[in-house]
């Protein structure tokens, strides 16, 4: 019998007797080509558009797989991968609820990659899911809540409330959402078979109050609907990082027999600041809460939750599968973890989170919220003191929205799309009252004075006069 040539460290495991060596120089590796091409791409966006990022990559690619494995592939791809990015550690990549994450998660990040435990069964994660349910229980206490799961961010967490409600009306709810409503909510409803949703308006950005205390006037009546009411409100929308009258309608909600969702993946943060909490005040009122820590939490994506209020809501997620929780099994004394997700095989997103809570501490992560909030006024005060530029209004959270004074909405989208192909900076877009703005969302804490000042500069620099 013939002996098989040894195999290159590339194709050895990561974990084991020999893993640690066998990655060491593999993650140098990663390190070294993450650092090339950050350089290479010199900005915080790489330059040409989608038409030359694409041709470069493809270049950089080649042959997708090969007859005859390629020992560089690894530096060679995170090269291109480095170079190719948005980097948003970069103070002028601000188009997105899309953090820099903290260094010490994403160390954190490669050991759960490394042990690759999977938490649909106890005998494939012991430890790992005994963290989950510590970690997801604190944070729920924090939004005033009992118990929490893990999601892969704000999407599934809403599409997992409006299924949770779903069950708790034995099959028969309708979703009740303001106009500002994150678009996954309505998705949710079509993709459960629900009713079309009931769309509140919201004017000013946040739902109208007299405008949903109608709609759920109207919808329990004597003609109106049979089954149950969910109002979903948000806490940091999207566009412009508004908060919904929370209070308010959890009180509409309790006087008409409506449950409550909140949707506060953008807001929840705030709830590790002193400073900023009371703006998430009535956040304990709802029956579920989408919490987001790959925004306001700086983890490398995926990093959601959903918390409820009443754990028993989470029993429509339990199911049965012998090899996974058979029914002695779990009489013996062995966690079932099937009912903590509509997902089978998931990966423990939650070490990075419980790594970061546990070296900043409610206090660090408050600071850097803080710090963000901070930056965000600072930004408003330079719009409100330019003479050509026009702020929306100021920030709730750490979005603001602003124009080139005077200009048409096709000559704002035309300066957002020139900075993002000449690669200079990136910002995000926002219709509200009826007109274009852009959009920075400053989640860098490592952001100064004089890189807002750039951010400006390059907007006036590239609006026709």
């Amino acid at each position: 019998m013939s002996t098989p040539p040894p195999r290159p460290p590339q194709a050895r495991p990561a974990s084991g007797p020999e893993g640690t060596e066998t990655l060491r120089p593999l993650l140098s590796t990663v390190l070294d080509a993450l650092d090339s091409g950050r350089r290479a791409r010199g900005g915080p966006l790489p330059t040409g558009g989608p038409p030359a990022v694409a041709a470069r990559l493809r270049d950089a690619v080649g042959d997708v797989l090969p007859e005859h494995g390629d020992p560089d592939a690894l530096r060679t791809l995170v090269h291109a991968l480095a170079e190719g990015a948005a980097d948003p550690a970069d103070p002028l990549c601000a188009g997105h609820l899309h953090c820099p994450p903290l260094a010490v998660a994403a160390a954190a990040d490669l050991a759960a990659g490394v042990l690759n435990p999977s938490l649909d069964s106890w005998d494939q994660a012991p430890a790992a899911g005994e963290l989950e349910a510590l970690v997801t229980r604190a944070l729920a206490h924090q939004a005033g809540l009992a118990d929490a799961v893990v999601t892969t961010g704000g999407t599934e967490s809403n599409h997992l409330a409006l299924l949770l409600a779903r069950e708790a009306h034995d099959g028969g709810v309708r979703l009740v959402c303001g106009a500002n409503a994150h678009h996954s909510l309505p998705r949710a409803a079509w993709l459960l078979g629900l009713p079309e949703p009931v769309v509140v308006p919201a004017p000013a950005g946040t739902v109208d109050l007299a405008a949903l205390h109608q709609a759920l006037t109207d919808l329990t009546g004597p003609h109106g609907s049979r089954g149950g009411l969910v109002v979903a409100a948000t806490a940091g929308t999207t566009d412009a990082g508004l908060i919904d009258p929370l209070p308010e309608i959890a009180g509409l909600c309790a006087a008409h027999g409506a449950r409550l969702h909140i949707d506060a993946a953008h807001g929840a943060g705030l709830l590790f600041s002193d400073r900023h909490r009371d703006k998430l005040t009535g956040l304990e009122a709802a029956h579920t809460v989408t919490l987001d820590l790959h925004k306001l939490g700086w983890q490398p994506v995926a990093a959601g939750l959903l918390a409820v209020r009443h754990p028993r809501d989470l029993t429509a997620l339990h199911d049965r599968a012998d090899y996974l929780n058979a029914a002695d099994d779990t009489e013996a004394g062995f966690p079932d973890l099937l009912g903590r997700s509509l997902r089978t095989t998931r990966r423990p997103d939650i070490l990075k989170i419980a790594v970061t809570l546990k070296t900043l501490g409610r206090r660090g992560l408050g600071h850097l919220v803080d710090t963000v909030c901070a930056r965000a006024r600072d930004l408003a005060d330079l719009i409100d003191d330019h003479p050509g530029l026009e702020l929306y209004d100021r920030p709730t959270i750490s979005t603001v929205l602003f124009r080139p004074a005077g200009a048409a909405d096709d000559t704002v989208a035309a300066v957002r799309r020139t900075l993002l192909t000449d690669g200079r900076a990136v910002l995000g877009r926002a219709r509200l009252d009826g007109r274009l703005w852009l959009k920075a969302t400053l989640l860098n804490p490592d952001t100064r004075p004089d890189d807002l000042a750039t951010l400006l500069k390059l907007v006036e620099g590239n609006t026709p006069a």
